[in-house]
């Protein structure tokens, strides 16, 4: 690998805390950029705007959605920004550089109706691992977490009168949330369960068979999709993300404002809270038309032309 990708991986690692799956999408952004420039005899340190540019054109050219674009793009700014930082260039050949503007994707929810079909099914749930599902899915819909997050709690984040977790998000930033009762019966029943079992005491709340390890994700989403049949719902529309996005939805549609939103979601941006601004817009519309005085004269008097 170039070295001096190397160094930019690890100052994302040592100084910014970033996420195993952000440093590899940094890394594979990165080593096909740089091998791009290879091809033209260039290099990072040499290269130029219009080097950078030929490559964000090709990206285009290969179809990628001008999501992946602007993506690649952050982490090529990213990059030679931290070259220029460490003087290692004089400039900054990426800066002025601009990809596709990316909609936002409007995120998909279950209903409310559908939530619940799927925690009742999942409370039928047998043994250990029917309360782990259970107790997950419980928590993933009450208090928004990331599935990395609840996959991360370690057992001592529960307390028998917890009203609230300690969770600690993207970046190391540590956050609370809120745990309703139901969450913290399943998850305590959770843990009953496994000391009934004799096995020895794990560190994590999710633990994997091996209770040295935390479950994993692909065990957690596998058990989510057979819930989902069990509910009559498709398990294509659910995930763990459905469930964080059903969570931010359902709490606007209920009255929550923005910023309370983005706290409970660990957003360190408001912008990216905004991407639920259209249920918003929705809520408020509706507000106008059943509340304003002039909506409500409307309706009292449909027409005065007879």
């Amino acid at each position: 690998m170039d070295r001096h990708l190397e160094s930019f991986l690890e100052m994302m690692a040592a100084e910014r805390g970033a996420a195993r799956n952000t440093l590899a999408a940094y890394r594979t952004d990165l080593e096909d950029c740089l091998a791009f420039l290879t091809a033209r005899g260039a290099a990072p340190l040499t290269c130029g705007a219009a080097d950078l540019g030929a490559w964000l054109a090709g990206l285009a050219d290969q179809g990628l959605s001008p999501r992946t674009q602007a993506r690649r793009l952050a982490s090529l700014r990213g990059f030679f920004l931290f070259l220029l930082r460490e003087g290692r260039r004089a400039d900054d050949p990426a800066r002025l550089l601009t990809a596709p503007r990316a909609a936002p994707a409007l995120p998909k929810n279950l209903t409310e109706q559908e939530v619940e079909a799927l925690l009742a099914a999942a409370a039928q749930g047998q043994g250990v691992a029917g309360l782990a599902m259970r107790a997950g899915l419980e928590i993933l819909y009450a208090s928004g977490l990331r599935i990395s997050e609840l996959l991360a709690l370690p057992e001592a984040a529960l307390t028998p009168d917890a009203e609230m977790l300690m969770v600690r998000g993207k970046g190391g930033k540590d956050r609370l949330v809120p745990l309703s009762t139901a969450a913290r019966d399943a998850a305590l029943a959770l843990r009953a369960a496994r000391k009934a079992t004799g096995k020895p005491a794990g560190r994590w709340l999710f633990a994997g068979r091996d209770p040295r390890r935390a479950l994993t994700r692909q065990a957690f989403f596998l058990a989510l999709k057979e819930i989902a049949l069990k509910a009559g719902i498709d398990p294509a529309r659910v995930s763990p993300h459905v469930l964080r996005h059903s969570f931010a939805s359902h709490l606007l549609g209920r009255g929550a404002d923005l910023r309370s939103l983005q706290m409970l979601l660990g957003h360190s941006d408001i912008a990216t809270t905004q991407i639920y601004t259209h249920l918003l817009a929705e809520r408020l519309q509706k507000l106008v038309e059943e509340r304003h005085p002039l909506a409500l004269a409307a309706a009292a008097h449909p027409s005065r032309e007879e």
